[in-house]
């Protein structure tokens, strides 16, 4: 705990004693207690929100990646010939199968 030890925890407690009487100590311990839980909730919430940030960019990388492919697939279908080539290759396959059948 910041590098505190008993002895210097029980010597800055003596200190506040003196300063602010026992009337008032339960009070500030009551305030710095609600303080440091506040700063716990905070800090979760930031962790929270990091996590949910990086989840929505790994589901916002897999969406483009997506989209990408799906333009690529697209594009390719576009190319001029391209259907022409798919049907010549069809043909001289299914024109092989028949040789092979004939030999």
């Amino acid at each position: 705990m910041f590098g505190l030890g008993l002895p210097e925890i029980l010597i800055i407690l003596v200190i506040l004693l003196l300063m602010f009487g026992a009337k008032r100590l339960p009070d500030i311990g009551e305030g710095l207690g609600k303080t440091v839980r506040e700063i716990r909730k905070i800090r979760e919430e930031k962790k929270a929100g990091k996590a949910k940030k990086k989840e929505e960019k790994k589901e916002e990388k897999k969406v483009l990646k997506g989209n990408l492919i799906s333009d690529l697939k697209k594009e390719v279908e576009e190319i001029p010939g391209l259907k022409e080539v798919k049907t010549i290759r069809e043909t001289t396959a299914k024109v092989k199968n028949l040789t092979r059948l004939l030999k």
